[in-house]
């Protein structure tokens, strides 16, 4: 097939970090808190100000506190785990590479009694009826290495004993969330905002609240995750004292993505320009012969990472790793072309592609990298 002449604006289309917002500069960043402390008024000023405003653009309840963490979402999910985890067993569900990772915290670190790891294979989901709601739950909203994502919170019980822990960094900002199901709720300004790494966001409700102030874990914490000190709530972690020293250039700008979400209309707004980045690449896979969504179930389909798998069954006669050389020469001729960079799949997810659609990208961007595509897979398979 020839060769498109049309490209994307932007080729960056990697899962995280994730895409700058459109327009983005620093032109109009407030640059005086650089270089002095982060305890100095100026700068806990501008870190409440992220704190309120992603209260606020979520429309979360009004009761749940917020706060400012290190280590990206990552950390942020730890900290919950390490603090929350342990007076009652635990239901953990992993159908992607980080589920699995907070399986194996909590089965091999922590080692807490009576846990249950409720696992599914990359494109599905685990049995959401089988989840034992007596015990803490953890869960990934969005499976960021999967593209499958939980339907709704339905399956949640409102008069549930335990606490429900959810990662949901690729999820907030670009999916209907019903946070009043969750008592915790992680994520990063790297995904859906385009922001810096190396920073997590952590949301408890009074429920997860009440829980720190009345439980103490057998094992010690470390300094980066106390959410709690002499036995209550570390109140300043969210009134802008970060336990530790965070980057103001980053500060600024998530004030800048945050400030961008209300410009857009706000979480519909950011929700809307992910799923039409969707509805693109549903409408390209129904036109294609090649590729498949990785998801099997329609209905749990990511809106933010996009992921595609190969359905051509001469591709699919080929070795493991001759799949994987395939599907690196694709990227390799898309990274050449300046037409799309990072969308290979997840390390440890089968051989295909991973394209992030969350709210930063562009859908225009989007429709013209697919036949570029098509043309690369036309290209390796000659």
């Amino acid at each position: 097939m020839s060769k498109p002449t049309t490209k994307p604006n932007s080729p960056y289309f990697s899962s995280g970090p994730c895409k700058k917002r459109p327009g983005w500069n620093t032109s109009m960043f407030d640059l005086e808190t650089l270089g002095r402390s982060h305890r100095a008024k100026p700068a806990k000023e501008k870190l409440l100000q992220v704190i309120e405003q992603s209260k606020k653009i979520l429309n979360l309840p009004a009761d749940y506190k917020v706060g400012i963490l290190a280590g990206s979402d990552t950390g942020a999910v730890e900290a919950a785990m390490w603090n929350l985890l342990g007076p009652n067993g635990a239901e953990v569900l992993a159908w992607e590479s980080f589920g699995l990772d907070w399986a194996k915290t909590i089965t091999d670190q922590l080692k807490i009694q009576g846990s249950n790891v409720h696992k599914a294979d990359y494109g599905k989901l685990p049995d959401l009826s089988k989840v034992d709601f007596n015990k803490d739950v953890l869960f990934n909203w969005n499976g960021t290495t999967s593209g499958v994502r939980v339907p709704d919170a339905n399956w949640i019980p409102d008069n549930r004993k335990g606490l429900v822990l959810c990662d949901a960094t690729s999820a907030v900002f670009a999916m209907e969330m019903n946070f009043a199901k969750l008592d915790v709720i992680t994520w990063s300004w790297q995904k859906v905002l385009g922001g810096e790494g190396a920073h997590g966001m952590i949301a408890l409700s009074p429920k997860a609240i009440e829980r720190l102030e009345t439980y103490k874990p057998k094992w010690p914490l470390p300094k980066i995750y106390r959410l709690t000190s002499k036995g209550k709530l570390a109140d300043g972690v969210f009134k802008g004292a970060t336990i530790n020293t965070p980057s103001m250039f980053c500060v600024e700008d998530a004030l800048d993505a945050l400030a961008w979400v209300e410009s857009i209309g706000g979480e519909k707004g950011a929700i809307d320009r992910s799923n039409k980045n969707l509805d693109a690449v549903k409408y390209w896979v129904e036109q294609s012969d090649w590729a498949d969504f990785l998801c099997e179930d329609k209905s749990n389909l990511s809106s933010t990472s996009i992921c595609l798998k190969v359905k051509d069954s001469n591709f699919l006669k080929l070795s493991e790793e001759e799949q994987s050389n395939k599907i690196k020469e694709i990227n390799n001729l898309l990274d050449k072309e300046k037409v799309a960079y990072d969308i290979n799949s997840y390390r440890t997810a089968p051989p295909g592609f991973r394209i992030w659609g969350g709210s930063t990208v562009e859908t225009s961007d989007i429709e013209n990298l697919l036949p570029w595509l098509d043309w690369a897979y036309a290209v390796v398979s000659s």
